[in-house]
């Protein structure tokens, strides 16, 4: 009885998880090669998709289906299949009931209709094009929460869906933590600009060839671009995946700084590994997927950063890179390609933001959401509290709303929480990689000698594997022994840059 119940569980997830995977396509090829005027078209298809979706999930058979097998899958072994399945997919039926269907619809109209906006916004330099269509998104946000119920704060509502488990207060914690050794580093590191230069990154770069170097750079981590993914081009890099075997990546090249599309390509490249890492046994059910925005950024996070920016990666790479660009590299060695690419201090973009500096964007970001949610700051205000929020955690003022307020394509979803997996993906993926050296501690060797393997396969066994049978708390619990831990993270970087910069 229980195995007839599950197997019709699965064919409805099956049919949710293709309409799903279906708007994914479209998303995908709206930031790729769609044409500019097939927006509002294109929002109406996704309102669609994304409709029947949540409709089908949340159907009252789905929910007599979990309650029917919730003694049976509570007897099977937590981490199995079937007990995983009926936990997470209740976990998640449980979430998405509270939404009414037509609220999810008019969340994807009104993204599509924020996208141009963005767009629009972002070609003059300005916040008010988009003013209006991201007040809409707001008000929209802040009734999913309201829906989804909540008691210190509606970031807390709508944070359940990026990182089960975690709570503004908790993020507060770390954030308190993190800004007590990065803004006193980045103002350290801001002093000493001078021991460090870039200057080799910042030549003219043809884009046919970086073009190449990047595929030949996810080639080394061990994405496949070939056979199961691919890299195409889109404003803003991102990942998609419509199945383990068919993962997309993008990337944005820079035709005057080598650095940018590399490390977007590398950063994107560890998204797929994660998307190319899980099971085909998980497919097509809320289990195939990763565990959480910032258990998947901490994969992204340790391939771009911890890997792609270490002397031995560029030890092996830096005579492929010289090769290709043989004026701007030819007369450059490892040790100032490695300073070249870990140049800190602060900056507008942070897409393009360094290790140092990269999780106070962050949490300018996380504090600008609870503001908005709570009603504490009006959608017009934005573009004074970001600026006055990168003057004090970063020393800089924005010129204009481009490299202000309107550089995250993120906010045509409305401030939904999502960007906390950033941060929390930085923390995860020290961790997460002081566990891996402490397995396997000749890695830096491998590394040195263009081996990736058995970096990725260990990541593989301990995060890509699960898919979302566990939050990230029991992933790294499982993974590493303890929870989330911000020391790994702060001792990395601090020794790294004290060493850069002879602080």
């Amino acid at each position: 009885m229980a195995e007839a119940a599950l197997a019709r569980l699965r064919a409805v997830l099956t049919e949710v998880d293709d309409l799903q995977r279906a708007a994914a396509v479209l998303s995908w090829d709206r930031q790729t090669y769609m044409p500019p005027a097939g927006g509002a078209g294109r929002g109406e298809q996704l309102a669609t998709l994304q409709r029947l979706a949540h409709a089908r999930f949340t159907s009252p058979e789905v929910g007599e289906l979990l309650e029917g097998l919730r003694d049976w899958a509570g007897a099977q072994p937590y981490d199995s299949f079937e007990a995983s399945l009926v936990r997470v997919t209740r976990r998640d039926y449980d979430l998405m009931t509270k939404l009414p269907g037509e609220l999810v619809a008019e969340l994807a109209r009104a993204e599509a209709a924020a996208f141009d906006a963005w767009h629009a916004g972002r070609s003059e330099r300005a916040w008010q094009p988009f003013l209006a269509p991201f007040a809409h998104l707001v008000g929209l946000c802040r009734q999913a929460a309201d829906h989804i119920g909540w008691q210190d704060s509606p970031f807390d509502a709508l944070l359940r869906s990026h990182e089960p488990g975690m709570t503004y207060a908790r993020l507060d914690q770390l954030f308190t933590r993190l800004k007590e050794v990065l803004v006193p580093l980045t103002h350290a590191v801001a002093a000493r600009a001078d021991r460090v230069s870039d200057a080799v990154l910042q030549q003219p770069y043809d884009e046919a060839r970086q073009w190449t170097l990047t595929l030949q750079a996810v080639a080394v981590v061990g994405f496949d671009a070939t056979e199961r993914g691919r890299q195409d081009r889109s404003v803003h890099p991102f990942t998609t995946s419509f199945c383990s075997e068919d993962v997309r990546i993008t990337t944005r090249l820079d035709p005057s700084h080598l650095g940018h599309g590399l490390f977007a390509s590398l950063h994107e490249a560890g998204h797929g590994l994660y998307e190319q890492g899980i099971p085909a046994a998980l497919w097509r059910t809320p289990l195939g997927v990763g565990a959480s925005g910032g258990v998947h950024e901490s994969q992204s996070r340790l391939w771009e950063n911890v890997i792609g920016r270490s002397r031995g990666f560029w030890t092996f790479f830096l005579p492929r890179a010289a090769a290709l660009f043989p004026d701007q590299l030819g007369g450059t060695d490892v040790e100032a390609m490695y300073r070249a690419v870990n140049r800190a201090g602060p900056s507008f973009i942070r897409v393009e933001a360094d290790e140092v500096t990269y999780n106070l964007h962050i949490i300018l970001r996380c504090e600008l959401e609870q503001a908005l949610l709570r009603g504490d700051l009006a959608p017009d205000d934005v573009p004074g509290a970001w600026a006055e929020k990168m003057r004090a955690y970063l020393g800089l003022t924005p010129p204009d709303d481009l490299v202000g307020a309107l550089q995250d394509v993120h906010w045509t979803g409305g401030p939904t929480a999502g960007f906390a997996g950033y941060t929390l993906g930085n923390v995860m993926s020290l961790q997460l990689y002081e566990r891996a050296m402490a397995d396997h501690p000749g890695i830096p060797d491998a590394v040195q000698a263009g081996n990736t393997e058995e970096l990725r396969t260990w990541m593989r066994d301990h995060v890509h594997s699960y898919g979302s049978k566990l939050t990230p708390e029991e992933l790294l619990q499982q993974a590493t022994g303890r929870g989330l831990d911000p020391e790994p993270y702060l001792r990395y970087i601090q020794g790294k840059y004290a060493e850069i910069y002879d602080l």
